[in-house]
Formats: C-alpha cells, structure tokens, sequence
C-alpha cells in the first residue's frame, strides 16, 4: 500500500498545522501591493474612527468589515495565481475570473468606505451637543 501524498493532521497538530498555513498566506499576501496599501486605509480608518470619538461597537464593526475586505483579497490574489499557473496565456475565462476577483474587493472597499462615511458624518455633522 502506498503512502497517501498529504497526511491530513488532527487535534491540537491540526491546529498548529493551520496556523503555519495561515501565517504562510498572510506573508504570501503582505507581497501585493493592494494588501498594503488597503492595511494602511485600515491603520487610517481606525485611528479616524477614534479621534472622532466612534463608540466600541462602531470601531468592532468596521474591523470586521475591514477583516471581510482583507480575505477577499487574500482570495483574489489566491485566484489571480491559480489562473496564472493554470493558463499562463491570456484567455478570456482566465480574464472573467480575475475581473469577478477584482469586483468582490471593489464590493468590500465601497462597503468600508460607506460605513466609514457614515460614522464620520454621524460623529462629525450629527452629534448631539
């Protein structure tokens, strides 16, 4: 009987297993430069939100709204590769999937940018005095 190629982990190695996998696509995605440059608008985001006096929950939402648009990215770069192996010349299903990948970030970017707006332009226009 031959050896299975990937032994699958369990318990607690699973977990450590996982980790290891998921430290591995952060750096891998700390390489786009769209990463980078959507980790600054969070840094940015969040220190605005706190000047402005946001409330805890406000903060928590806009984390994890901003958590939803770093793994959309995380899964388009993992798209974006996937097709570049697979097909390395230009084809027009290889173009859709990227160009569906590009559309879910731009959906996560406008909800962040809506949100943030909405909270600045409640603690700056419509606060009570």
């Amino acid at each position: 009987m031959t050896k299975p190629a990937v032994t699958k982990e369990t318990g607690f190695r699973h977990f450590t297993a996982a980790a290891g996998y998921s430290w591995a696509g952060f750096l891998r995605v700390m390489k786009e430069a769209a990463f980078r440059q959507e980790l600054g608008f969070f840094v940015v985001s969040i220190a605005t939100l706190a000047l402005v006096g946001a409330t805890a929950g406000e903060i928590v939402v806009a984390v994890l709204l901003f958590l939803g648009l770093f793994s959309i990215e995380a899964m388009n770069t993992a798209v974006e590769e996937v097709i570049d192996r697979i097909s390395p010349e230009i084809s027009i299903v290889g173009k859709h999937a990227k160009d569906l990948g590009s559309f879910a970030v731009t959906c996560m970017i406008a909800a962040c940018c809506l949100y943030l707006a909405f909270v600045l332009g409640r603690h700056l226009f419509f606060s009570p005095a």
